[in-house]
């Protein structure tokens, strides 16, 4: 059933009886260990399924196994998980049969914002970074191929959750991998790092979902006061540091959080005291803060607008730290489950970057119960487990719209979209970042929704909705792709979502954790 990504190798002219080329090999190599453990499979096992030794699939998992096609086919079959293809590569969709009801407990994974942010930060440390339970989604694998590519060693331990990191003592960044930039945004927030690193270096321009103009200018403003000269060229950014010393004090020009996480980096690899504010305090960069004071950064100001960072040129620390649990993903799990008209217990929620949309939530008349707080494995973030059960929703009084913490995420704000629909009432949400997300988000029509744009940020929902099911191209942005899937779970009928590799960007098998809820979910290709 998994839907995450694959291997491809584009000639057809390949024998099955050929073997695939080593960088291939790593990459089906780690993906083997992914599909094993999801499936609950020792390597003992793995290997008596396909009659060969433990040792060899252990090999086959480190990448140093020569692989015929024909084994990867054994092994695909062995796991029920396709992990090559041949020739041009198939497209994954979704068959959903809907109007069922939810149930079970699931827990949070872990953020894959504060896991991009925190790769990119190991890049200022000279020792071992040991990074725990991070996201086996596609925009890690994608930063990680660009931290190889410049000589970093990235190593997955057995757990397959577990990474350690080491940086060469030299980057060669004119080896960067192009392809696997290009396509991530969060290849920008390699200023940051690199600024305190590099006199001069190049970077391929930031990619991600297709969201409308997003400036990265806001960036360059913050990074100007630490001598980063950027000049945009054909495909590239092409950088040049002129070091500065003493104290900085930087008043960003936007709250945003990737922003602010380059700050942080670029503040954390300089001498001297920088002062940042109008910092953004989310979940993300907490994160990152508390893997920097592990590194020796001393920071004032954790979870506040105004960041007093003490930091030095060169760090070479053996640290580990464990990423904290997703509130966005905990916000889609909720979502499942209220507009299914179900009882689950989303276990593992970040409390204290959920709370604006429980209140919203609240208004609108969902009933949930909090459990009592517990820490995270990191030591530092607030966590509940909180149940939702079946209510009658009303459409809130006022419009729902994001603001920057601790307000609504703005992640967080297109499942307002689906659950307005289920509300009696008429719902304004406004999506003041994003030109282009709001319309797709009007693809819940498609399903029975009333949903009516009224300009590019403002969408006007009518409910409550009879749900039908319907057959909808995926949005080319995460999160209206997973509400589309979101509102086929309540549609009655069968729907099919087409070409949704998107959603293995920021979710891991989130098909199959949503079956594990009594979700129908078939994974089909053609």
């Amino acid at each position: 059933m998994s839907y995450g990504p694959t291997v491809t190798i584009a000639s057809t002219e390949r024998p099955l009886t050929g073997s695939i080329p080593a960088v291939d090999a790593a990459q089906v190599g780690a993906l083997v260990r992914g599909a094993r453990q999801h499936r609950g499979l020792t390597q003992a096992q793995l290997a008596e399924r396909l009659n060969t030794s433990q040792s060899a699939v252990h090999r086959i998992e480190q990448g140093a196994q020569n692989l015929s096609l024909e084994m990867i086919g054994r092994i695909s079959a062995a796991l029920d998980s396709e992990l090559i293809t041949v020739g041009a590569p198939k497209r994954t969709h979704l068959r959903v049969e809907g109007g069922h009801q939810l149930s079970g407990r699931i827990e949070v994974n872990s953020s894959k914002n504060g896991a991009v942010a925190l790769l990119c930060a190991s890049l200022l440390n000279h020792g071992r970074t040991v990074l725990r339970n991070v996201a086996r989604i596609v925009e890690v694998d994608r930063i990680l191929d660009v931290l190889r590519s410049i000589g970093v060693r990235a190593t997955w331990a057995p757990n397959g959750r577990d990474l350690e990191i080491v940086r060469p003592e030299s980057l060669d960044l004119a080896a960067i991998d192009v392809d696997a930039a290009v396509r991530t945004r969060s290849i920008i927030m390699f200023f940051g790092p690199l600024l305190g690193l590099e006199p001069a270096f190049e970077l391929p321009y930031a990619g991600g979902c297709d969201l409308g103009t997003r400036t990265v200018e806001p960036h360059m403003i913050a990074l100007r006061r630490f001598g980063l000269d950027v000049t945009a060229t054909a495909g590239h950014y092409q950088a040049r540091v002129t070091p500065g010393s003493g104290d900085l004090s930087i008043v960003l020009t936007e709250r945003g959080d990737t922003v602010t996480e380059n700050a942080l980096m670029a503040a954390a690899g300089r001498d001297g005291v920088t002062t940042l504010r109008n910092a953004s305090p989310n979940y993300m960069v907490q994160d990152l803060c508390f893997y920097l004071e592990q590194l020796g950064v001393r920071i004032e100001g954790i979870g506040t607008t105004t960041l007093r960072v003490q930091g030095r040129t060169r760090f070479e620390n053996d640290v580990e730290y464990t990423v904290s649990e997703d509130p966005v993903e905990a916000m889609s799990l909720l979502t499942a489950g209220i507009v299914t008209g179900s009882e689950i217990t989303v276990a593992r929620v970040p409390i204290e970057f959920m709370e604006i949309e429980l209140a919203t939530l609240a208004e609108m008349g969902q009933e949930y119960t909090l459990s009592p707080e517990y820490v995270a494995y990191n030591g530092r973030t607030r966590l509940v487990d909180v149940t939702v059960h079946p209510s009658e929703l009303r459409a809130p009084i006022d419009k729902i719209h994001s603001m920057p913490f601790p307000g609504l995420n703005i992640d967080n704000l297109p499942f307002f979209a689906v659950i307005a629909a289920r509300a009696t009432g008429s719902t304004l949400i406004h999506d003041w970042v994003y030109e282009n997300r709001a319309i797709h988000l009007t693809d819940l029509t498609r399903l029975g929704a009333d949903v009516r744009l009224m300009d590019a940020h403002r969408l006007q929902v009518n409910g409550p909705t009879r749900w039908r099911g319907a057959e909808v191209s995926c949005p080319p942005a995460l999160r209206p792709a997973v509400v589309i899937l979101l509102g086929m779970l309540a549609s009655t009928g069968t729907s099919v979502l087409r070409d949704v590799d998107i959603i293995a960007r920021g979710y891991e098998q989130l098909a199959e954790r949503l079956i594990e809820l009594g979700a129908r979910i078939e994974t089909f290709r053609d």
